[in-house]
């Protein structure tokens, strides 16, 4: 895909937005949400001027997936002069790329990992005892199932026999 220079930088936003939170997207394509995480973080989304819902107006005008070559161009130049009221058709186009390039998604809400000494103790599989420390290996990581419930072969004809396959030779032993 050929993209001249002067809009790599909204690219580069396009694409990190694009691909932020679904492994499966190619970076060519931006979803609804997407769209909107994007008005939101680079603060095209006042609250005023322009809200959620003119976001999502724009995006349900063209496809279901927005393309950077078209349809995400055209949806800033839509949602330019209704932000940055008062300036050219122009300068707001120039005003809300600035909005937007070199921008990416942040992560609000998302919760930190505590770093405290009690959460380390608590945390420390070397310490625990009893049946707690059968749910981890050497490693300190967890056994999963395997540590938590007492697994039963089915194999012989009696439920929970523990040595199975070993029947026949006790028998020759015993005969011996």
């Amino acid at each position: 895909m050929a993209v001249s220079s002067d809009v790599e930088p909204l690219f580069v936003a396009f694409k990190k937005f694009s691909i932020y939170g679904d492994p499966k997207a190619s970076g060519r394509e931006l979803t609804g949400k997407a769209w909107a995480k994007l008005c939101k973080d680079c603060q095209v989304i006042d609250g005023k001027s322009v809200t959620g819902t003119d976001v999502d107006i724009v995006f349900s005008k063209g496809s279901p997936l927005m393309t950077l070559e078209q349809e995400f161009q055209q949806a800033l130049e839509e949602l330019a002069p209704k932000r940055f009221k008062g300036q050219t058709k122009q300068a707001a186009l120039q005003s809300i790329h600035k909005l937007v390039e070199g921008q990416e998604p942040t992560n609000v809400g998302v919760t930190k990992v505590a770093k405290t000494a009690t959460v380390d103790r608590l945390t420390d599989t070397s310490r625990y005892t009893g049946s707690h420390k059968e749910r981890f290996d050497d490693s300190g990581r967890g056994k999963g199932r395997e540590g938590r419930e007492d697994l039963v072969e089915h194999t012989g004809y009696v439920n929970a026999y523990k040595d199975a396959g070993t029947y026949d030779s006790k028998l020759k032993d015993a005969d011996k």
